[in-house]
């Protein structure tokens, strides 16, 4: 699958811009803040419907302007395909495909499958559980709707079983149709996870010795409560009364976690700037990897934001080799040295192209 062109309106500092790209490899340079992973951005909503940084949609349009317009032509097994996004300030939001807007955005999860590596990817690591569940989510949903379906329900029903709990209700009926709702679906989600983790695990591994040179050790661990308790309706409500007192749900997948280990110990513990990084790297990878096979060989797009930093010279000259090869598809590359990506580019012998970024403006 490929972007051919990319047309913003108003999408945070990029006022304006039309762009063409080539079929392998785009390079957005210039400094920090000038708007290069903005760009990257507006290419990873038209995929997902909103945001990787930011969730409140209003927040993305161009300050002091009223609306927003993003639109993708692609590629997709030969068949070209029209994406389209409309936002208004106090207006729902419009998605499009071929000019036929959807009923529910998550229609088009999955349809436009991308992979984004950025230095956002340290929370995954660094942060709570809630990052890691959001991985594992991201990727599944690419490719099962009944997962996501069962997702949206879940959280749906927490969300309400925990309204509920704060306003310390007794309603035994309501608890009961939230709580019956939350089982119901954790038992899809539980085995979503499973599954996506028992293959996902190999893909990842290979791609951490490829990267790593194989010195190291790497696994992930899926850890939930519904392993050890089987039937999560009657946790629900022995648990409720202390909820209560709580004020929200303490069991449930949203608890679960993904366990990173590196020799065996959390690697958010041992774990060094440069094996933080190729561990990170080597996730996404395998998250391309996994989406392509299931996607029937149809390659993601991959964005790599900023992601050479930090890494020695042995491990950029891996990842270079890695994302040259035939493998990967198209590609969209951040970096703020254009000496440092004319010297990655010229081992690299597919077509490229390469966009200055400078205050919002995009020239060619």
């Amino acid at each position: 699958m490929k972007l051919k062109h990319l047309s913003v309106v108003n999408y945070k500092n990029i006022l304006s811009c039309e762009l063409d790209f080539s079929d392998k490899i785009n390079c957005f340079v210039g400094k920090n803040g000038m708007g290069k992973t903005n760009l990257l951005d507006a290419i990873y909503y038209l995929s997902f419907c909103k945001s990787h940084t930011n969730s409140i949609d209003s927040q993305v349009v161009t300050h002091g302007e009223d609306f927003l317009v993003l639109q993708g032509l692609y590629d997709r097994n030969s068949i070209e395909e029209n994406i389209y996004c409309g936002i208004k300030r106090r207006q729902k939001k419009q998605f499009k495909h071929n000019k036929v807007a959807y009923a529910k955005y998550s229609e088009h999860i999955g349809f436009l499958p991308l992979v984004l590596v950025s230095p956002a990817d340290a929370s995954l690591i660094l942060d709570g559980s809630d990052e890691r569940r959001r991985f594992m989510d991201i990727v599944i949903s690419q490719y099962d709707k009944t997962y996501l379906n069962a997702l949206i329900r879940y959280n749906a029903a927490l969300q309400n079983r925990n309204s509920l709990l704060k306003s310390e209700s007794t309603d035994e009926l309501m608890y009961d149709l939230y709580e019956e709702e939350m089982a119901e679906t954790a038992s899809v989600i539980f085995a979503g996870r499973k599954d996506f983790i028992c293959r996902f695990v190999p893909i990842f591994q290979h791609y951490y010795n490829t990267l790593s040179a194989g010195g190291e050790q790497v696994t992930l661990q899926y850890v939930s409560h519904l392993f050890d308790e089987q039937n999560l309706l009657d946790t629900l409500r022995s648990t409720r009364k202390r909820d209560t007192l709580i004020g929200f749900s303490t069991k449930g997948v949203h608890k679960d976690d993904l366990e990173m280990m590196l020799s065996d110990y959390p690697i958010k513990r041992v774990g060094s700037q440069g094996q933080n990084k190729t561990f990170l790297i080597a996730l996404k990878f395998a998250q391309f990897d996994f989406l392509k096979e299931i996607n029937n060989g149809m390659s993601p797009i991959l964005l790599l934001d900023d992601i050479f930093d930090k890494l020695d010279a042995e491990r950029v000259e891996r990842i270079i080799q890695l994302v040259s090869g035939n493998h990967f598809g198209q590609i969209f590359i951040t970096d703020t040295n254009r000496e440092h990506l004319d010297e990655m580019l010229s081992k690299i012998e597919y077509e490229n192209k390469i966009f200055k970024v400078e205050n919002g403006n995009v020239m060619f």
